[in-house]
């Protein structure tokens, strides 16, 4: 049975899941999945790691970074195979300092994320910093249809914690007076919508991310926002994390800075690392470099279209390094799964 078939895609937790392989070696495995490609690309290759390997039942359950996350700090979600810990850092520290999970380590060694205009766009009108995007005749380059009066910031999905940084953002650098924060409601969405803008030569201004397989498809200049500064960050992660729980009319005014370009990481429930030392052993292991995951992605998108036990295979044919992460005695059992 394919993965892809296996992953409950939900928008509110839902753990009414999809056993796999059963063992009473390992017994279950709850993994944590999110509703964009890289986040897939580990989750995929983990699952049939301890699928295999290792003999677990794994149950995956896919959604937003605010459910998805909720379930794991209840204790309901065993493994996180790709942690974005500076976007929630307050929530995630506080739970981790209860001892409830456990950060364990990068899975990919750099990601950034940052405000992008097309190079066309940029060229043509001189534009660097955000603070170049508060002109009226600019924002008129990127009018948003649902707004004619305004201008289009494509920016994160609503249920990710970045919508709501990018929201506050805005108001720092005053870009609220001029775009709509506009929310493309999946990441294939958020894609499509670059993807089409350059296929229809379009100015677009946007929030993305890599490691993506579409940013090595399309021109993107990133706009300069004040350099990052932890202090600061900490300062209007606050004020996110209070929008989040409370609405947007609780915003106060803060600073802003860019977003830490950073590892990404992993994440598991001290309960179940303590009683799955070996499994936990392989996951502190796993560990991919950038350029790695930015193939599989195209591979994953592309040939694979969005199946991960084919995205999962291909790896695992065409790589070695995840020999070191296990047991001669698991990695047989792997090689012998392919």
């Amino acid at each position: 049975m394919k993965l892809i078939n296996k992953v409950l895609a939900v928008s509110a937790i839902s753990l009414s899941l999809m056993p796999a392989l059963a063992s009473a070696d390992c017994g279950k495995a709850r993994l944590a999945d999110f509703d964009w490609n890289s986040a897939n690309v580990h989750t995929g290759i983990v699952q049939f790691i301890l699928e295999h390997g290792y003999g677990c039942e794994v149950e995956t359950t896919r959604g937003s970074t605010t459910p998805i996350m909720a379930a794991h700090y209840d204790s309901q979600l065993d493994v996180v195979t790709e942690l974005w810990y500076d976007n929630i850092v307050t929530q995630y520290d506080a739970v981790e300092a209860e001892g409830i999970i456990e950060n364990i380590g990068i899975n990919t060694p750099d990601s950034q994320q940052a405000f992008y205009v097309d190079r066309n766009t940029a060229e043509k009108y001189n534009i660097k910093s955000v603070l170049d995007m508060n002109n009226p005749e600019i924002a008129a380059l990127f009018t948003d249809p649902e707004n004619p009066d305004m201008g289009r910031m494509v920016s994160c999905i609503g249920g990710w914690t970045c919508y709501t940084i990018n929201h506050v953002k805005q108001r720092v650098y005053g870009l609220d007076k001029f775009y709509t924060n506009f929310d493309p409601g999946s990441s294939g969405a958020l894609a499509a919508e670059i993807a089409g803008a350059f296929a229809k030569d379009r100015p677009i201004f946007t929030y993305y991310w890599a490691p993506t397989a579409l940013m090595g498809k399309v021109d993107l200049v990133r706009l300069v926002e004040p350099p990052y500064d932890a202090a600061c960050w900490g300062a209007m992660m606050d004020v996110v994390e209070d929008i989040k729980a409370n609405g947007k009319d609780v915003y106060k005014p803060t600073c802003a800075t860019e977003y830490k370009d950073m590892s990404l990481d992993k994440s598991v429930l001290t309960a179940w690392a303590d009683t799955h030392p070996d499994e936990t052993a392989f996951l502190r292991a796993y560990s991919i470099p950038t350029a790695t995951v930015n193939k599989l992605l195209a591979f994953y998108e592309g040939e694979a279209d969005g199946d991960m036990e084919l995205l999962a295979m291909e790896y695992l044919q065409n790589n070695s390094e995840w020999k070191s992460w296990v047991s001669a005695e698991v990695a047989a059992k792997v090689s012998g799964a392919l």
